[in-house]
């Protein structure tokens, strides 16, 4: 049996990257998992290469009636919701570079990233309560950043919504608590994960191989993490294994976080 057998699971963004990385551990741990996203053909193509215990659902994480619509029918079809991994989310740079430092950044681009980010994470944690609460247990998954953590002057937008889900987590994981409720909420802060989210930055070209260097240079590890690295934190969180612990923050960031390792002479 797999250390997730019995449980249903729904993961946002699951279509490409840590999303898909997560639902893929979830399957090999023996969950029943929901992928979804707005990537539908690839949403779909990587729920068929999962097996049987895996299917997709679209939904747009910005839009509450979506995320009705999802939990009923998961409700319908399975009778629970054991787990919600809310990892949908966005940079603001995904359609070439624009300017979101604190200066320039449109009110508009800014508008856009929260949406995503904190929105789709505030919808998702109020409807995963309620669909948890009949069984009065459950576990909470949010996916922050490091820059969630500490300034990003190049990505306002994106550092304020991730710093906002670090701290609706530990909102939610009280309000469960206070309400008797063995439901947890946690939250996962990578660093530099190798993602199609990268790829604006990282480019295509002869320059890809320096931005990647340059891009981990002040990880002490120096190299970028992987979603299944990831996604082995996701299913610790929403196991059983880990029953004691909610309103946590794990951090993944090859070490970035405990300061600048020093290199002997």
């Amino acid at each position: 049996m797999g250390r997730l057998a019995g449980k249903v699971a729904l993961v946002t963004g699951a279509a490409r990257g840590i999303g898909e990385a997560i639902a893929r551990a979830f399957v090999d741990e023996c969950a029943i998992v929901i992928l979804s996203d707005i990537r539908d053909a690839e949403g779909q193509a990587a729920a068929q290469s999962m097996g049987p215990n895996a299917s997709y659902s679209h939904l747009d994480v910005r839009v509450e009636m979506a995320w009705k619509r999802v939990i009923v029918q998961i409700l319908l079809d399975h009778g629970r919701l054991d787990v919600l991994v809310n990892n949908a989310g966005v940079t603001g740079l995904e359609d070439g570079m624009r300017l979101h430092d604190p200066e320039h950044a449109s009110l508009d681009d800014w508008h856009a990233v929260h949406r995503t980010n904190l929105d789709g994470v505030f919808l998702g944690c109020r409807q995963a309560i309620r669909a948890m609460r009949e069984h009065g247990s459950g576990s909470i998954i949010n996916v922050s950043s490091r820059s969630g953590l500490v300034g990003i002057p190049a990505a306002a937008a994106y550092a304020s919504s991730k710093a906002a889900v670090r701290n609706h987590t530990k909102t939610v994981a009280l309000y469960c608590a206070e309400q008797g409720l063995a439901i947890r909420c946690n939250s996962i802060h990578p660093a530099a994960i190798l993602t199609p989210m990268w790829e604006p930055m990282l480019g295509r070209g002869p320059e890809r191989e320096t931005n990647m260097r340059a891009c981990v240079q002040d990880t002490p590890m120096r190299r970028f993490g992987t979603p299944e690295e990831v996604a082995a934190l996701a299913v610790l969180l929403a196991s059983d294994e880990a029953a004691y612990m909610t309103g946590t923050e794990l951090n993944i960031d090859g070490g970035i976080l405990a300061g600048s390792a020093a290199t002997p002479t």
